[in-house]
């Protein structure tokens, strides 16, 4: 095999596909795997499923997207078809997710693609979407089989983050921050990720130990109360799915998150970090908040898209998460700013609008829809994560007495 695919470290993209396939889904022998790529990340997509089949993989059925293709939809396409999605084909993902297929993602596409394009048209796709992919969301959301999401160092990402480089430079570069990251720039990044996942479950330990009924956000721009629903349960670097497999969701993570409750939110917060959102960028984004849900929304670049997203749903304008993550995060440390909120979210603490998770609940994987929602969970066709951490935010727990504890200073675990 050789060295370097066009700047990218072989040895360690090979790495890359088997902590995906050993720690991201864990995968049993016998299990199927769905996977999605754009057809940039062909290189890793072949080594996964080269070590998915090493594993005791049943069939492994991939699905490429093309940048060139999509972009072809928005400039040729009949304007009624920006209301529609292929709904046959995510019931069928929805079936064999419940025939406890495992769901891998690679993302690697271009932050910006969609930039350009009628924010009118983009804003209906991703919604006609968003509907059709419910059947197949809702087992993901809910936990209901092992799933894991990793990156590829598309050029025309690499390009986005790096614009003063050389192609292959910026790829290059690209490729290692996303090693780093993933931690397969170890010589034992199995045994790296065990390490790391004994570390976020101490602290799941400790803030579930807590009881806290909000959380109180404050810094520039920042003074917001998080209500915590009702049972709520904190998770964080590997979890059981329902079908019994642990696994590590998001490759990388240094997140622990809950569940706020949907309409105990108060105040204002200001967005740290870029949100890139189906190739918008959305840049300071100012809300505020009464009785958890969002009434009032600005942003400096994006906001007609942003507005269009909280106008999805009645769900959308309510969070569905809350996630702590130390300003002193290896992703944050880098200063890379990535344009893709699996990053980016890693580097900072972060809200997101939209759907909730069962499992973070106690005994979630037993609840209804209904006592979830009777708990504060939210339910939304959307789940998106925004940056509102920095140096500069202090985090206090709030007891059902009214005590306060101190959880991060100056966007350190206190």
């Amino acid at each position: 095999m050789n060295k370097h695919v066009s700047g990218i470290d072989a040895n360690k993209l090979d790495k890359l596909a088997q902590v995906a396939i050993k720690v991201g889904l864990n995968l049993q022998p016998g299990q199927d795997l769905f996977l999605t790529a754009p057809v940039a990340a062909l290189p890793l997509v072949r080594r996964i499923a080269e070590h998915a089949y090493k594993a005791g993989a049943g069939l492994v059925t991939p699905i490429l997207s093309d940048e060139a293709l999509t972009l072809a939809r928005y400039r040729f396409g009949q304007d009624a078809s920006f209301d529609r999605a292929p709904s046959w084909l995510y019931e069928g993902v929805g079936k064999a997710f419940a025939a406890n297929t495992a769901r891998l993602a690679i993302v690697g596409d271009n932050p910006m693609l969609l930039a350009e394009q009628d924010p009118a048209k983009v804003a209906r796709a991703n919604k006609a979407n968003s509907i059709a992919y419910q059947p197949a969301l809702e087992k993901i959301a809910n936990f209901d089989i092992n799933w894991n999401i990793v990156s590829y160092p598309g050029t025309a990402w690499a390009q986005q983050v790096f614009p003063g480089d050389a192609e292959e430079v910026a790829v290059a570069r690209l490729a290692e921050a996303i090693f780093a990251a993933s931690r397969v720039d170890r010589d034992d990044p199995i045994a790296a990720w065990a390490e790391h996942n004994a570390a976020l479950a101490q602290r799941t330990k400790w803030l579930n130990g807590q009881r806290f009924s909000a959380l109180h956000f404050t810094g520039p721009g920042t003074n917001l109360t998080i209500g915590l629903a009702d049972g709520h349960e904190w998770e964080g670097g590997a979890s059981t799915a329902k079908n019994g497999i642990t696994c590590n969701a998001n490759i990388p993570t240094e997140e622990v998150f809950t569940t706020p409750h949907a309409r105990r939110v108060e105040g204002h917060v200001s967005s740290t970090k870029p949100l890139s959102y189906q190739g918008t960028l959305i840049d300071n984004i100012q809300v505020r908040f009464e009785e958890g849900r969002i009434v009032e929304a600005k942003a400096s670049r994006g906001e007609e898209v942003l507005n269009k997203v909280l106008d999805t749903d009645e769900g959308a304008r309510r969070l569905g998460e809350v996630a702590l993550v130390p300003h002193s995060s290896p992703i944050s440390q880098s200063g890379i700013l990535f344009y893709n909120t699996l990053f980016d979210e890693n580097a900072s603490c972060h809200i997101a609008l939209g759907q909730c998770y069962s499992k973070c609940f106690i005994d979630g994987t037993t609840l209804t829809p209904e006592q979830i929602a009777a708990k504060g969970g939210n339910k939304s066709l959307i789940h998106i994560d925004w940056m509102i951490g920095s140096g500069e935010v202090d985090i206090d727990g709030i007891k059902p007495d009214g005590s306060r504890v101190a959880v991060f200073r100056k966007g350190e675990w206190a």
